[in-house]
């Protein structure tokens, strides 16, 4: 969601308990898109993951059809530099993820191995 709402309308059964809540169209269909305590990855993704044993970093790459090169120009680092960032078992830092994902076009949470 953009912003919680801070007076959403509660509607409550004949007995007083809370029955429904009225919000914004658009905040609703956010919120069935993506989960807050969710994150969404492609499927394919995850296979690249899984069974070629990569990290997400290189799976999303590779699933968008992209270059070490590519991605390594938008974030505005060399290629050496980059192709650090997909070595297996690699922790990155927040600010790192949240370059990647940008020049991905994607969200820094998608890139959290856990």
């Amino acid at each position: 969601m953009n912003e919680p709402i801070n007076n959403p309308q509660i509607i409550r059964g004949p007995d007083g308990t809370p029955q429904y809540v009225v919000l914004p169209y658009d905040e609703y269909m956010e919120s069935r898109e993506r989960p807050d305590d969710e994150v969404s990855l492609p499927l394919e993704v995850v296979k690249l993951s899984l069974l070629e044993k990569w990290g997400l970093v290189r799976a999303w790459r590779e699933h968008l059809g992209l270059t070490q090169g590519e991605v390594a120009r938008r974030m505005g680092v060399t290629q050496p530099t980059y192709a650090g960032f997909e070595q297996p078992g690699r922790i990155l830092r927040y600010s790192t993820r949240s370059r990647i994902a940008r020049a991905l076009g994607i969200e820094p949470e998608q890139l959290k191995d856990e």
